[in-house]
């Protein structure tokens, strides 16, 4: 690889005099002489075969060559601050980066809001989300594309070295648009009245284990969407009914958008966890898997 020119000092003193305005302002803020200021840039022009600097008045301005490369190395000079904050990070044992997928089927402000907490805490840490549903929320874990699942449901999987603790419980309701037919039977209804109709149902994101389902009507007819957010909309434009978390459809409820039809036979709540794997001991996902907790607590 040829060598360059660019160096993190150049480019310091490039923000530096585009900062302050003159050599002389850079000098003072970097703690050098102005000589040594001038010798460093002139190098680089030399180098580079390119003007960086032009004068106006008292002021030293960019060319566009020069803002060029002032605006990329600026990016070089964050990410180099970065690496550095990462890596003393890494040598305190905490993770520079956390990947986490969460269940669709979970309250996501919840989560932001811990997940906010724990960044005000430690804002060096990256956090990487992905959604999955169903059994591709353990798959996930059990892969290794993630480091932490939220809302995964039970049953837990049998592979040693996965830690799952209960997080919280999923309520559901059988629901549809205020203008459904199933409206108008004004009874608690049966699986048999459901079945001429088309129930939504959001796919499950394994790509390798079996597919799981839940709160399936069997023997109606699916749509099937990919995230919870797309069976509401399906179901309030009435495309077809099915089951939601209450929680979750709170704001629909009481803006009629939604209208809950009681069954017949009562849908258990399920219990939703918090997983990672027993490998990982790293501090940071222990704290925020605190945080996390103690919001749905």
């Amino acid at each position: 690889m040829q060598h360059s020119p660019l160096t993190l000092e150049a480019l310091l003193v490039l923000d530096a005099i585009d900062q302050r305005g003159s050599f002389a302002s850079a000098a003072e803020q970097l703690n050098k002489v102005p000589s040594a200021i001038s010798y460093i840039v002139q190098k680089l022009e030399e180098q580079l075969g390119v003007t960086l600097f032009v004068r106006q008045g008292r002021r030293s301005v960019l060319t566009p060559a020069g803002l060029h490369l002032l605006e990329e190395g600026r990016k070089v000079l964050l990410a180099v601050g970065k690496l550095t904050e990462q890596t003393q990070t890494i040598a305190h044992g905490w993770e520079p980066k956390i990947r986490i997928a969460i269940d669709t089927i979970v309250d996501e402000r919840k989560i932001f809001k811990a997940c906010h907490a724990f960044l005000a805490e430690h804002e060096n840490i990256e956090l990487d989300f992905k959604e999955e549903v169903l059994n591709g929320t353990w798959e996930a874990l059990i892969e290794d594309e993630v480091d932490l699942v939220i809302g995964a449901s039970d049953p837990i999987p049998s592979q040693q070295g996965i830690r799952a603790k209960a997080l919280t419980q999923y309520h559901s309701c059988f629901v549809a648009a205020p203008n459904h037919p199933l409206h108008t039977l004004k009874r608690k209804l049966a699986e048999s009245d459901i079945l001429k109709y088309k129930t939504v149902v959001v796919h499950d994101s394994s790509r390798n284990a079996i597919a799981k389902s839940s709160n399936i009507i069997e023997g109606s007819k699916h749509i099937y969407v990919s995230n919870l957010q797309q069976k509401i909309c399906a179901i309030e434009v009435g495309m077809g009914v099915g089951f939601l978390p209450s929680e979750q459809i709170r704001a629909q409820i009481e803006a009629g958008s939604l209208k809950q039809l009681k069954l017949i036979k009562q849908v258990e709540p399920q219990q939703l966890n918090i997983a990672w794997k027993v490998i990982n001991k790293g501090k940071a996902l222990k704290a925020l898997t605190a945080c996390i907790e103690n919001e749905f607590n």
